[in-house]
């Protein structure tokens, strides 16, 4: 129970801190776009570039807990975007709702959380979820909003716009470029790491600080995007990892290490990259914030119940 709530409390503290600094007038209301700015442009592209140019092919090699892992997430995705639709959200929205429902926080609470209660032998796997999780399932949502976004006129217009804005976005450039240097082996000399790592590091503070920037601002009226929230939730902490449960123990029969590492990841709470997703396309972030919030309150139970369950 104390190593869970060790791992979520800074995340309230950084969220807490964007909120007082909000409401004592530290920061402005235009503090919010401009920090989640330097996020999506440099802090958030550094840490991809880095995570996969460093990464160990012979060590991410576990092909049965990335089937597992990964359709889990997939499914809890596609279904969150489904679920999206039937509420007559935009497309573009219900690709941050399928991120909402499938986005596990595997880097700033999953990794510190599997080496606490599972030890160092759950680090590479806590590595394969956040690459999955960062960039592939993040590089998945944006191409469908990217394509959301794009939907009028002929196919062949389209496919061009939607191209040159995917080549244009720096979250998917930057890991496409780690895995080149990585595929090349050429490795990444020590002062440019050194400057990914400064940059890299500062991804997920920015994002949390601005994400509690976004709570503090006044809304007028009820806010009716909340709805589905309840939903998403669900579908992270309890749909997610049961699903991934299955995978692993039932379809692929990963050992109990690793069926309790893929479980971990999954069970984890929406992370910031939803956040960000809708701050770097301007769409509507009141669901995604609560989303963020609640799941990571509820998780407390939820995982600390798992692990109780699980020895």
């Amino acid at each position: 129970m104390l190593s869970v709530l060790f791992a979520v409390l800074p995340i309230f503290a950084l969220i807490l801190a964007g909120w007082l600094a909000r409401q004592l007038g530290a920061l402005s209301p235009h503090a919010t776009t401009e920090i989640n700015r330097f996020v999506v442009y440099l802090a958030l592209p550094a840490l991809l570039f880095d995570i996969v140019a460093n990464a160990q092919w012979d060590t991410l090699w576990q092909p049965a807990f990335v089937a597992a892992f990964g359709l889990g997430a997939a499914a809890v995705f596609v279904l969150g975007v489904a679920l999206g639709l039937w509420r007559s959200r935009h497309l573009a929205d219900a690709a941050i709702d399928g991120l909402n429902a499938a986005y596990a926080n595997t880097g700033f609470i999953g990794i510190p959380l599997a080496l606490a209660v599972l030890g160092r032998d759950a680090l590479v796997p806590a590595l394969i979820a956040t690459i999955i999780t960062v960039c592939i399932l993040f590089a998945v949502a944006v191409i469908v909003v990217e394509v959301a976004l794009q939907s009028k006129g002929r196919p062949g217009r389209m496919l061009a716009k939607v191209s040159g804005q995917l080549l244009r976005n720096p979250l998917l450039v930057a890991p496409v470029l780690g895995a080149i240097v990585l595929a090349s082996g050429i490795g990444v000399p020590a002062p440019a790491e050194a400057f990914l790592k400064l940059l890299g590091n500062a991804a997920s503070p920015c994002a949390l600080v601005s994400l509690g920037l976004f709570l503090a601002e006044r809304r007028a009226g009820p806010d009716r995007s909340l709805k589905g929230l309840p939903m998403l939730v669900g579908l992270k902490l309890v749909a997610q990892p049961l699903a991934t449960w299955l995978l692993a123990s039932k379809v692929f029969g990963l050992p109990m290490a690793l069926t309790h590492s893929a479980v971990l990841m999954a069970a984890l709470p929406t992370g910031t990259g939803p956040f960000m997703a809708t701050q770097y396309y301007g769409r509507e972030a009141s669901i995604t914030s609560a989303a963020i919030l609640v799941s990571t309150v509820l998780s407390v139970v939820t995982i600390t119940g798992y692990l109780g369950w699980a020895g």
